[in-house]
């Protein structure tokens, strides 16, 4: 088990994305033993540690696998091809709507954790021969998604953006339409097209 010793600082300070961080009202002070347990469990599986996007990410072979991350409500083991797990026991869940590829499994007890470590070495387990194959998961394609009609309007006001927004990659397509399309306000959903204007005509994605 080889633990990175960045990742301690997560476990004691958070992701530090918001003003909580390093503060006692951080939530990764909700659910310490936890985070610590499911962090041994992802280790005693073989996967490598590493800190990506604030919080723990395990990885085998370099293929990111799983995350550990502290939440308001729970703590979480969350696996980026979860759609791919079989899930006999039922314990997956979608961290949004539009999810397509992640799954998580939720705690609030680490009596929990201990009662299901056999399962949740399985799943880990599972998650790397799915690494060691190559699978991939059946993303829809852009042209799949709903767009949203003051998205439409706005391509149709600007060929510029029209061509910007066909030139990014699917993945960056996506994440753009599932955004603008999030929101049941209309006002919202042009206040989000507007604010990433620039950022679809430079070429980035929304999480760039």
């Amino acid at each position: 088990m080889n633990e990175n010793p960045i990742v301690d600082q997560y476990l004691s300070d958070g992701c530090g994305r918001c003003p909580l961080g390093g503060t006692p009202d951080c939530k990764v002070h909700n659910w310490p033993e936890e985070l610590k347990l499911l962090r041994k469990i992802a280790l005693d599986c073989g996967l490598t540690e590493e800190l990506k996007w604030g919080v723990p990410c395990y990885t085998f072979q370099k293929n990111n696998v799983a995350i550990v991350a502290a939440f308001k409500e729970y703590a979480a083991l969350s696996f980026f091809k979860g759609a791919l797990l079989q899930d006999p026991n039922g314990i997956l869940s979608l961290p949004g709507e539009n999810t397509q590829s992640a799954r998580l499994i939720k705690f609030t007890d680490v009596k929990d954790i201990v009662k299901q470590m056999s399962i949740l070495k399985a799943y880990i387990y599972e998650a790397i021969e799915i690494e060691k194959t190559g699978l991939k998961v059946d993303f829809k394609k852009p042209d799949e998604f709903e767009i949203p009609e003051e998205f439409q309007k706005k391509l149709a006001e600007s060929p510029e953006l029209k061509k910007a927004f066909e030139s990014l990659t699917p993945g960056r397509q996506r994440g753009y339409l599932l955004h603008f399309s999030q929101p049941k306000q209309s006002k919202t959903r042009e206040d989000r097209i507007n604010k990433n204007f620039s950022k679809i005509l430079e070429g980035k994605g929304f999480f760039d």
